[in-house]
């Protein structure tokens, strides 16, 4: 018996998430062979779609599975924000450490336990950068009575607003011309998002704040998981193993890509030295405290935890 996998994505051609999901389907294939179809809807947006449609369609079962930035279901599962601590996490590889560790097993179980889906991994959704349209930020007094497109969560809302920011949840298919028309002033974003949306034609300067490494968990409907047999689900493991692989490689070699792609663009790109970083960390330290007073102690010592192990290698 053939089992068919659908999954679906909302980004394009050249998106380290699109990438990333082939390589699961050619991985599932390979280790499955003619027992496994799989379909990929590479970019629903593009069919008129929204990109939030792609959770619904994934809980309802429409879609076997998807990738979706673990902010969106933080009202849900208020524990994911702990992925959301700006200026927390310094670098690439202490997030790696932290979202395959104790807290990101925990995690994915608080997220079956709550919602339709099962987490099977954890993908990299690009170092989070800000870009503005008239004026270069390189610190918070820049800021002030900007208005700025955030993702759709409270904690990021109040986060840039303690930067003097007025933040919008705007949906990732309205962005790019609500940057063009002039709705925002700034938003913020991975570079390759910044580059592959073409928001750059509008905002030509970026500052590289790092604030966040934005997570995209790799969502399946959970019933249907269950409905797998072991063998099934054990290549499923693999191939999303080895796509994880990738895909972050793929995410991390983007970054230099897009950044030296802006800059033969004539976009300005800001890099922030350490005591210009630590003032967004000052001015924001209040409202991530604020945020992580919602979690249990528990967690936040595994989040610690994972840290400051990958730290101490």
């Amino acid at each position: 018996m053939v089992t068919t996998i659908r999954i679906g994505g909302y980004q394009g051609d050249k998106s380290v998430h699109t990438r990333g999901g082939r390589v699961f389907c050619e991985e599932l294939k390979r280790l499955m062979g003619d027992d496994v179809e799989t379909i990929f809807e590479e970019n629903i947006v593009a069919e008129g779609n929204k990109a939030a449609d792609l959770l619904s369609r994934t809980e309802e079962g429409s879609l076997d599975g998807c990738y979706f930035s673990s902010s969106y279901l933080a009202k849900r599962v208020p524990e994911l924000g702990l992925f959301d601590q700006h200026f927390v996490v310094p670098d690439r590889r202490s997030a790696y450490a932290v979202l395959d560790g104790a807290l990101g097993k925990r995690l994915a179980e608080e997220v079956e336990a709550r919602t339709g889906y099962a987490v099977l991994g954890y993908w990299d959704n690009g170092l989070r950068h800000i870009s503005s349209a008239n004026v270069g930020i390189r610190e918070p007094a820049d800021c002030a009575g900007l208005k700025i497109r955030t993702l759709a969560n409270e904690d990021h809302k109040r986060v840039f607003r303690s930067l003097g920011f007025e933040p919008m949840a705007i949906d990732v298919r309205d962005l790019p011309a609500a940057v063009k028309d002039g709705t925002v002033d700034a938003q913020e974003n991975p570079l390759t998002n910044i580059y592959n949306f073409e928001l750059y034609k509008t905002h030509r300067h970026v500052t590289l704040t790092r604030h966040l490494l934005g997570v995209a968990l790799v969502l399946f409907n959970k019933e249907t998981v269950r409905s797998w047999s072991d063998d099934t689900r054990q290549a499923v493991d693999e191939a999303l193993r080895l796509a994880t692989i990738a895909q972050r490689k793929f995410a991390e070699e983007d970054d230099e890509i897009c950044a030296n792609a802006l800059r033969a663009e004539g976009v300005e790109i800001i890099e922030l030295d350490d005591d210009q970083r630590a003032s967004f960390a000052a001015a924001t330290k209040a409202e991530v405290d604020k945020t992580r007073t919602n979690f249990p102690s528990e967690l936040i010592s595994l989040f610690e935890q994972d840290l400051a192990r990958h730290e101490n290698r």
